[in-house]
C-alpha cells in the first residue's frame, strides 16, 4: 500500500460522504498526515442497515491523528454546501474540494480555477466493498471487490501532486502504478478472486477486447436506413434481440457465464432470455431453457432504451424502472456487455 508522507499535514479536505465507505477511507488516509477534514454528509443518526454517521466518523478520523468537523450535507441542497463551506473556512481558514459528485465538471472547473485550485475525478476499476456494495450485490459480492483502502491510496496520491495537475480523469489502479505499486492482492477483500469491473466504467470487457483485437473492431451495428427516424416500437425489442445475437461468440459467453430472463411490460413485451452459458450463446422469445441466474422487469420502452445506451442500468435500477432478482454480479457483468453493444435503435 501507498505510505504516508505527512504532506498533507495542516491541509483541510473537504470530502462529500465522509461517513462512511470510500469518502471515510480518504478522511482516514489524510488524517493521518494530520489533516483537517470536512465530513460533508447526510447521516446524523445512525442508520439500522448502513453503519456510520459524520459524528462516528469524526472520532475515527481525530483518533487517526488529524482534526475534524461534521457538517450535515445533502449535495443536492446548495444551501446546505455553502453553510458547511463558510463553517469550513471559519474553523480552519481555507479548503479543498477531495470528493466530488460531478465528474462532468472536471474540465471546466480545472479551468475555472487554474493555479488556484486543482480539480481532477478519480474513479475505480474494480467493484470496491462498501455497505452499499453489500445492500445492491447481497451475500457473497465482497468476494468480488477491493477495499475502500485502494480508493484512499489512489486519492493521497493525487493530494501529494502539485496544483498543475488538474483537469485528469484518473483510474485508482493506474495511478498507484505510476507510484510503484506492484502488488493489488493487497487491496482485494479476497486475493485471487475474479473481480468485478466497475459499474461506470466503459472499458472493454477481456473477451471483447479479444474480438476487437481479433477483428480490428468492436463489433458495429448497422442502422436500417430505409427506416424512419422515429423508429416505432412494434419489433423494437425483437430487433434489439436480434442485434445481440449477432455479437455473441464463445469468448462472450466464456466471460460471462450466466442466464439472463426479462419479463418485459408494453406492446412486444412479455417473456424473453438471454442465454450465455450455452455455446456459442442464444436469445429469444419465451423462457430460457435452463434456469436464470438474473430476472429483470422493465417496460419494453426502458428495455430498448437501456440496450441502445440512452439509459443507463444503474440509474434504471435506481430510480426503480428496473427490477432485478437473483445474482447481481452477474446482472452487472451484463451491464458491461451492453455498454459494447450501443445499437442505433
Amino acid at each position: 500500500m501507498l505510505p504516508n508522507t505527512g504532506k498533507l499535514a495542516g491541509c483541510t479536505i473537504f470530502i462529500t460522504g465522509a461517513s462512511r465507505g470510500i469518502g471515510k477511507a480518504i478522511a482516514l488516509k489524510a488524517a493521518k498526515d494530520g489533516a483537517n477534514i470536512v465530513i460533508a454528509a447526510k447521516t446524523a443518526q445512525s442508520h439500522p442497515k448502513l453503519p456510520g454517521t459524520i459524528f462516528t466518523a469524526a472520532e475515527e478520523i481525530e483518533a487517526a491523528g488529524g482534526k475534524a468537523l461534521p457538517c450535515i450535507v445533502d449535495v443536492r441542497d446548495e444551501q446546505q454546501i455553502s453553510s458547511a463551506v463558510e463553517k469550513a473556512v471559519k474553523k480552519f481558514g481555507a479548503y479543498t474540494i477531495a470528493k466530488y459528485g460531478m465528474s462532468m465538471c472536471v474540465l471546466g472547473m480545472a479551468e475555472e480555477f487554474k493555479d488556484e485550485i486543482a480539480v481532477n475525478a478519480l474513479w475505480p476499476k474494480t467493484a470496491i466493498h462498501t455497505a452499499a456494495m453489500d445492500m445492491l450485490g447481497g451475500t457473497g459480492i465482497e468476494s468480488q471487490c477491493r477495499k475502500v483502502e485502494i480508493m484512499a491510496d489512489a486519492a493521497y496520491s493525487i493530494f501529494k501532486k502539485p496544483k498543475s495537475f488538474t483537469g485528469n480523469f484518473i483510474i485508482d489502479e493506474n495511478i498507484l502504478k505510476e507510484e510503484g505499486i506492484k502488488n493489488f492482492d493487497v487491496y482485494a477483500i479476497k486475493p485471487g478472486q475474479p473481480l468485478l469491473p466497475d459499474f461506470f466504467l466503459d472499458e472493454l470487457p477481456d473477451a471483447l477486447m479479444k474480438k476487437k483485437e481479433s477483428q480490428g473492431a468492436v463489433p458495429e451495428f448497422k442502422e436500417e436506413k430505409s427506416q424512419p427516424q422515429a423508429k416505432p416500437h412494434s419489433g423494437a425489442v425483437e430487433e434489439t434481440f436480434r442485434i445481440v445475437k449477432d455479437a455473441l461468440s464463445d469468448d462472450v459467453v466464456k466471460a460471462t457465464q450466466a442466464i439472463y430472463q426479462f419479463e418485459l411490460s408494453g406492446e412486444d413485451g412479455g417473456t424473453w432470455f438471454l442465454d450465455l452459458k450455452s455455446k456459442g450463446g442464444n436469445v429469444g422469445h419465451g423462457w430460457p431453457s435452463n434456469h436464470a441466474d438474473v430476472v429483470m422487469s422493465m417496460s419494453t420502452d426502458d428495455f430498448v432504451k437501456m440496450f441502445s445506451g440512452k439509459l443507463k442500468p444503474t440509474m434504471a435500477f435506481m430510480s426503480g424502472k428496473l427490477k432485478i432478482k437473483g445474482n447481481m454480479a452477474l446482472a452487472i457483468k451484463l451491464e458491461k456487455l451492453m455498454n459494447q453493444m450501443h445499437s442505433r435503435l
